[in-house]
């Protein structure tokens, strides 16, 4: 019978229809980027000081410059240069009084400024910026500036959680369903947003677009992975998460021209809406349809893919089927991640490492704002160090493997992260320069886990296995990446039969040999086997293409 891949062999691995549902899922990997760190612009946090009254009409019968107004009656920087009185303390001071003079103001009333007596600031703030920013707005600084990390918080709150239910979405009904949704819910949650009147009301949008927005990017990740053949599985996916980087680099020039947080935040969710077209150019995942049994509907799709591509479809391929060779609908269950001994093994160290990496490089990309230098610039000089740790990748993941990139990166980014405890912020250039190095190194190793997942779950419990992990991407369940790794060779003769080439296999009925792929599943019972040896060299000799065996217990 007929396989996904072995159909994408004739009519095209990456033809004309895989290049243009990659360039609008491609948008979607890139609409994400403001969601996902977007509080580095939207609430920046600018230099500030209590607004006193009387002091604005002394400045200008006085003729203050702004330094000076600033030396005359703004508190100086606390014990061991903390800036904790200049920016949250005012002078207990009634600066309308006509006995204030011109030149040092406050010698009058104290020998020293630092005795006269310092207060809240109840009458606001005011802040050194041309733009704004919901701190601004909102006034979350001094005794609210936790705030700041709150909203964040339930953005991450809102990954977190949605990741759990809209995994399960994926792979219950459907890929498409599941961006289409998604996008559109993450869509007006964002111009909500944009116009909520409170702190309260934004918050609460901001947790419930952390709900979906994750989804759509894993649902557009799982799509466009599980639409391309095994040779082009691995660049495609390193590509998708390309995207990403590229909305990154967009947001700091957009947040440079537009620095006013709620026009921002518009600019970047009503293209959102633009995303709706994929109803009308990306069809189901044909994999996830054969997996819930509905063949009639996959083999429609991998037509109109062929017709797209130029290419004769195969005359059998009404005999298409899934690779994984399953009887009965499978459904996705959180039990299912842990149902053997590898499976548990493989899902407890992909929620370490995904936590690991999502902390570690959205902490990378907080820093860029407090490092005291020019925040657009050092935000996109930190995102194009992501490019060549995509080019990276591409070149080493087929010498090395997996298991050494992958610590190698972690070492990189943990050394970067170590020794910037010890670097004075005075060295602002030394600053930017080890947190890239660390960047191109989280984004190494979040892109390799990324390809990782997606080589260790089956299509029914890709979606749901990367959202019980709770981080950024979901995997195509087909195990494209490990095969493209492991087989030296590109393809299979169409011409030869699955039935001939198991004639070169041991012919113990235990044993199941993938034939497309890069594991099978055996299935007794209730239990999945995931024993996986290689063949010896003489069975290597005499059936090349064909080098894993995996045993039923």
């Amino acid at each position: 019978m007929l396989t996904v891949d072995d159909v994408l062999e004739q009519v095209g691995e990456f033809g004309w229809f895989q290049k243009q549902t990659f360039l609008l899922l491609a948008l979607l990997s890139a609409a994400f980027a403001p969601i996902y760190v977007g509080i580095v612009f939207l609430a920046f946090t600018p230099d500030h000081h209590c607004r006193s009254p009387g002091v604005a009409e002394l400045s200008r019968r006085c003729g203050w410059s702004l330094a000076e107004e600033l030396n005359y009656t703004v508190p100086g920087p606390g014990p061991e240069g903390q800036a904790f009185p200049r920016r949250c303390r005012r002078y207990e001071v009634d600066w309308n009084q006509s006995a204030l003079g011109c030149v040092d103001p406050l010698a009058g009333l104290a020998a020293n400024s630092s005795l006269l007596p310092l207060g809240p600031c109840r009458h606001g703030w005011v802040y050194d910026t041309p733009g704004s920013s919901i701190v601004t707005e909102f006034n979350l600084v001094c005794d609210d500036s936790w705030k700041v990390d709150l909203f964040q918080s339930c953005v991450n709150v809102g990954f977190f959680l949605g990741s759990l239910g809209i995994g399960y979405i994926a792979d219950r009904f459907g890929r498409k369903v599941c961006l289409l949704a998604t996008t559109l819910i993450s869509a007006i949650l964002g111009v909500l947003t944009a116009v909520a009147p409170d702190y309260t009301s934004l918050l609460l949008f901001r947790l419930g677009q952390g709900l979906v927005s994750k989804g759509s990017w894993t649902a557009g990740y799982t799509l466009i992975t599980e639409f391309v053949g095994l040779g082009y599985r691995r660049t495609v996916a390193i590509l998708y998460q390309a995207a990403f980087t590229v909305g990154l680099v967009l947001l700091s020039g957009l947040a440079y021209a537009v620095p006013h947080w709620r026009w921002l935040q518009l600019a970047v969710s009503l293209p959102t809406f633009l995303l709706l077209l994929c109803y009308w150019f990306v069809p189901e995942s044909p994999r996830w349809l054969l997996s819930q049994k509905r063949n009639t509907q996959a083999v429609k799709i991998m037509d109109h893919i062929a017709q797209k591509n130029g290419k004769l479809p195969p005359p059998d391929l009404k005999m298409l089927s899934l690779e994984e060779d399953v009887t009965e609908k499978l459904s996705p269950s959180f039990a299912g991640l842990f149902r053997t001994p590898h499976l548990r093994k493989h899902t407890f160290i992909l929620m370490y490492l995904w936590f690991t990496s999502s902390v570690l490089y959205q902490g990378l990309i907080m820093h860029m704002g407090v490092t005291g230098g020019n925040l657009y610039l050092d935000f996109f000089y930190s995102a194009l160090v992501e490019f060549p740790a995509a080019f990276i990748i591409l070149v080493t993941i087929e010498r090395f493997g997996r298991l050494y990139p992958l610590a190698g990166s972690n070492l990189v980014v943990g050394a970067a992260c170590f020794l910037m405890i010890f670097i004075s912020h005075d060295l602002h250039w030394l600053n930017i320069v080890v947190a890239c190095v660390g960047r191109m190194g989280i984004t190494l190793a979040f892109q390799m886990v990324c390809l990782v997942n997606a080589e260790l779950y089956p299509t029914f419990l890709s979606g749901f296995g990367a959202g019980c992990r709770g981080n950024d991407a979901a995997s195509s369940g087909d195990q494209g990446g490990r095969f493209a790794r492991d087989h030296q060779g590109r393809g299979e003769p169409a011409e030869e039969s699955k039935a001939q080439r198991k004639q070169d296999l041991p012919s113990d009925p235990n044993i199941r040999i993938q034939l497309t792929g890069t594991r099978e599943r055996c299935f007794a019972g209730d239990r999945v086997a995931e024993m996986r040896t290689e063949l010896s060299s003489e069975e290597m000799l005499r059936s090349p293409k064909l080098f894993l065996l995996l045993a039923c217990p």
